[in-house]
């Protein structure tokens, strides 16, 4: 049986630790802090940890950190609210542009729905006419 938390099944015969980035809003760092007040090795697979153990993630997670819906929902409402005050980053948001100060001269041509095709030297146009 596949372990589920915050509405994610974990995949199997991975390490705990890299299984729990598969939540939306934890990471590397954040997984270990959780094995670590959960007392549960790291190096444990999933399928291997027991029900309590499950438990105990989950009530950890539930109780002190923000993921998945809840998160996505902050976060959209944040770039909402940058939007609706009229600031840059909101300008930047709304129009599908960086919004961390890339470059936008060359690169990010796929971000602005401007991919170019590579140009054809027209060598076998010339060809065909002569």
């Amino acid at each position: 049986m596949a372990a589920r938390i915050a509405g994610v099944n974990l995949p199997n015969d991975k390490r705990v630790e890299v299984g729990l980035t598969y939540i939306f809003g934890i990471g590397i760092n954040l997984s270990a802090k959780i094995l670590k007040s959960a007392s549960i090795s790291p190096d444990a697979r999933i399928k291997d940890l027991s029900d309590e153990d499950v438990n105990k993630l989950r009530g950890i997670i539930e109780k002190e950190y923000r993921v998945e819906g809840e998160l996505k929902r902050e976060v959209l409402s944040n770039i909402k609210r940058l939007k609706e005050i009229g600031s840059y980053r909101g300008n930047r948001h709304a129009k599908g542009l960086p919004v961390r100060g890339q470059r936008t001269k060359t690169n990010n041509r796929t971000v602005r729905g401007n991919v170019r095709k590579t140009a054809a030297s027209g060598k076998k146009n010339n060809l065909e006419k002569t």
